[in-house]
């Protein structure tokens, strides 16, 4: 095994976790105040957070990778750079499932504890981050880790439409040039799983964890 190939992967792996980690914090970021607006007694607020959500879902995130590093080119802009196209995708396509499951976390809280709250004189404010988002947290945590392991995976999708060197690119310019794919993409594999793994096992730590009160 070549160790500058070696040294290749873990590059890639390293704009892997870049591009998936200013994605959760960006898309987590939108994500929320989409769920704030699907919960929003303003009507108009809260149809523009579902129309938002049902109508980013139902385009592919190769497409909208596309449309981020196509789309200012053919508006007579400068190209942006891959990292940037990428995570202007990913944070749009992450927000309107996080912003899904965020709100159906909200909604699943019982709603006698949104009325006793009122009832106690509590702003809608208050309301939301003293009685409402620690009981949503607790519901939202597995599967928001759950998605943050999609977001690892999909980050594979960049490197088709801007060309943004993560692991999967990186373990294909190898292939290419030593004809090993078992090899390189099984190393790739590797180097997923050593990723993701971790992120599933925090999620069982914090569902225990946050669960304690309810044993």
């Amino acid at each position: 095994m070549n160790l500058n190939f070696l040294l290749s992967l873990l590059d890639g792996l390293l704009g892997t976790v870049t591009l998936s980690a200013l994605t959760f914090l960006c898309g987590g970021a939108l994500g929320f105040a989409v769920a704030l607006a699907r919960v929003s007694p303003i009507r108009s607020v809260a149809l523009a957070g579902q129309f938002y959500t049902q109508a980013i879902q139902g385009i592919p995130l190769l497409v909208l990778m596309g449309l981020a590093y196509f789309g200012p080119i053919l508006m007579g802009f400068q190209a942006v750079a891959p990292l940037l196209a990428a995570t202007l995708a990913m944070t749009v396509f992450a927000s309107s499932y996080l912003g899904e499951i965020w709100y159906g976390c909200l909604i699943s809280v019982n709603r006698a504890q949104w009325e006793a709250a009122e009832c106690l004189g509590f702003s809608r404010w208050h309301r939301m981050t003293r009685i409402i988002l620690p009981q949503a947290l607790r519901i939202a945590t597995p599967p928001t880790v759950g998605f943050m392991v999609i977001i690892v995976k999909n980050t594979s999708i960049s490197s088709l439409v801007v060309g943004y060197s993560e692991l999967s690119y990186n373990a294909k310019i190898i292939n290419n040039a030593t004809f090993e794919p078992f090899l390189y993409f099984g190393l790739a594999g590797l180097l997923y799983f050593a990723v993701c793994y971790p992120l599933s096992l925090q999620a069982r730590y914090l569902e225990r964890k946050l669960n304690v009160a309810h044993r």
